[in-house]
């Protein structure tokens, strides 16, 4: 599950702040174990969200680098490159 938490700092354009909270729904369902909260816990849960989105917000705001920006467009693709390598070409389904 941790592995769709993406880097999210130094890139250009700048996080929005839907993927910070998807990264922050994330870790809270790691850290929870619960993909989807019960009644019960629901308001838990989504408060939990809302204050690791906040705090990663303010990180990514507050962080510094001389670097110049990543472009999303060539790290996806060094991504599925990875991918590749790591898991195998995906195979085609179709029958000739």
């Amino acid at each position: 599950m941790c592995r769709s938490i993406k880097t999210l700092y130094n890139f250009e354009p700048p996080a929005t702040e839907q993927e910070i909270r998807a990264a922050a729904l994330q870790f809270v369902r790691k850290l929870s174990g619960f993909s989807v909260p019960s009644r019960a816990n629901e308001q838990a849960f989504e408060r939990a969200v809302d204050e690791v989105a906040a705090t990663a917000g303010r990180l990514i705001e507050s962080l510094v680098t001389t670097a110049e920006p990543r472009d999303r467009e060539v790290e996806a693709e060094r991504a599925k490159a990875r991918s590749a390598l790591r898991f195998g070409a995906p195979t085609s389904t179709s029958d000739a």
